[in-house]
């Protein structure tokens, strides 16, 4: 009969407690979100794009009507263009018009190429070469639909794809997408690190409850916690920023010069920025969340909902094109954001600062909401 009881006041203690309840749901469904997101992005993206190809040709083959009959029924739509034609005479002129984005793709084909397939006539080997741009999402995609239908079009020929993408434009693309993410993940560890116990633990030891009875202003008590505790946190931040930052050329195969090129002083310089702005947003996050939950295991649980939607919000400009400048509002989604440019070598300099100012705002209201939880009593103490 004890054990029942005491099953049954578990269960009475589970599902009368809504905030308990909410900590078990809401994980499943931002995951469920992520995941989401992540699949549209990898199956579904190609087919949300509408590209309208440019393709150069130098040469004949057959293969060019099945290519572009393969795009239409993607619903895409090419123009593929005889050489030489207006404007462009030569194979190299048209390469370069696909290294700079003005065409799509350049095809070249042996002469003779599909009587040379076709066994008809005296011809030397045939083969085929694709020019593409990898940095290029509709370079990328003409290559990856006409080198699967060119890789099964036959086996007696030579068949190449040339990629004229940058190195360094591709490692810059690289890190712009993985590096953002693992900084808000790195900071966000670091801070949660120093910061989860800042209120509920002493709710637990019963420390808080002599503080609050000094005539220390509540605004006061919550900036003492919020700006040491960033201080502490900015230091974790900044080690692993530069273990991310040191490590990712190994990482990815490349050399450091490479990896860093086309950021720049001022990129540093705007990246530093950003960091310490979102580094206090997040300890007075945090803080905000220990504050309100009454054991430090309470604060844990609703700390790691808390690490989910930071997640979700730095990896959702990598999943999701399209974003635009109204972006740099949004806690967190604004760093990722801004970040991504200062990677490109395309850095914003405006947004940057709008979101340095932002994040400092939002840590403000964090303070206001924690003094205001901090006068509370049904918080502070359950009355």
């Amino acid at each position: 009969m004890k054990l029942l009881a005491l099953i049954k006041k578990e269960f009475a203690r589970f599902f009368g407690d809504p905030k308990l309840l909410v900590t078990m749901i809401l994980p499943g469904i931002l995951i469920y979100f992520i995941y989401s997101v992540m699949g549209s992005a990898i199956f579904g993206g190609a087919e949300a794009e509408q590209y309208a190809f440019k393709v150069y040709v130098s040469g004949e083959s057959a293969v060019v009507q099945t290519i572009d009959t393969a795009i239409k029924q993607s619903g895409w739509t090419a123009e593929f263009v005889s050489l030489p034609a207006e404007g462009v005479q030569t194979a190299d002129e048209a390469l370069e018009k696909v290294n700079s984005g003005e065409a799509t793709a350049l095809l070249t084909f042996s002469e003779g190429f599909d009587e040379a397939i076709a066994g008809i006539g005296e011809h030397p080997a045939p083969s085929a070469d694709l020019a593409y741009n990898s940095e290029e999402k509709a370079s990328s995609a003409f290559a990856t639909l006409a080198g699967t239908i060119l890789d099964n079009y036959g086996r007696t020929f030579v068949f190449t794809m040339s990629d004229s993408a940058d190195a360094s434009g591709v490692a810059r693309s690289v890190m712009a997408g993985l590096l953002p993410f693992l900084i808000v993940v790195f900071i966000f560890s670091a801070c949660m690190s120093v910061t989860l116990e800042s209120v509920a633990g002493e709710k637990e030891r019963g420390t808080l409850a002599t503080i609050l009875v000094t005539s220390a202003r509540r605004t006061d008590i919550a900036l003492g916690k919020v700006l040491p505790l960033s201080c502490v946190s900015l230091i974790g931040a900044a080690s692993s920023f530069l273990g991310v930052v040191l490590s990712l050329p190994t990482l990815m195969g490349i050399s450091v010069d490479v990896a860093v090129a086309g950021i720049g002083a001022l990129g540093y310089i705007l990246m530093f920025l950003l960091i310490i702005s979102v580094v206090p947003l997040i300890v007075s996050a945090i803080a905000t969340v220990s504050t309100l939950s009454r054991t430090v295991k309470e604060a844990s649980g609703y700390t790691i909902i808390l690490m989910i939607l930071m997640m979700v919000l730095s990896i959702v400009s990598a999943f999701v094109s399209g974003i635009g400048s109204w972006a740099v509002a949004i806690p967190v989604l604004n760093v990722v954001v801004t970040m991504q440019g200062i990677l490109t070598g395309a850095p914003v300099v405006w947004e940057c600062l709008v979101a340095f100012g932002l994040n400092l705002v939002y840590t403000a209201v964090f303070v206001l909401i924690i003094s205001k939880f901090l006068s509370s009593e049904r918080v502070m103490f359950g009355k």
